[in-house]
């Protein structure tokens, strides 16, 4: 794993470097609540996301351990990406991020029935998404 160059040693800082950019985030919120996504999964995403700036993210990903590649067992042409465990752990904060939308913002159902289930027992919900993405 290469070290990415920090602007500062601030853990916030720090952080954002390697994941604090929309396109990373949404990489990584595909990957959370759809497992494993190939490259024409992510630009199926409602955020349009360029093809060279997808491309980029997904290297910048995976060379800061937050996701890894796999085979597709079905296609040799493809490439499943996952999230690794250091990936996997930014579920809270993801979660975080979602109840703070939930306050200020009006979001879709699906997104409400989610956030339904978190708030009934955000705990229990984090730890049965971890075990379901590992």
């Amino acid at each position: 794993m290469m070290d990415t160059k920090k602007r500062s040693d601030c853990p916030i800082s720090s952080s954002l470097d390697i994941w604090g950019d929309k396109w990373s985030l949404l990489i990584v919120r595909d990957l959370m609540f759809a497992k494993q996504c190939t490259y024409g999964d992510f630009l199926k995403s409602g955020e349009k996301i360029a093809t060279n700036i997808l491309a980029s993210r997904l290297q910048m990903l995976e060379t800061n351990g937050i996701i890894t590649k796999q085979d597709h067992p079905e296609s040799k042409a493809k490439v499943l990406y996952k999230l690794t465990q250091k990936g996997v752990d930014l579920l809270p904060l993801m979660i975080e991020i979602n109840l703070w939308a939930d306050k200020y913002f009006t979001l879709p159902k699906e997104g409400k029935a989610m956030l339904d289930e978190v708030k009934k027992d955000k705990e229990g919900f984090i730890r049965e998404k971890i075990i379901e993405l590992l």
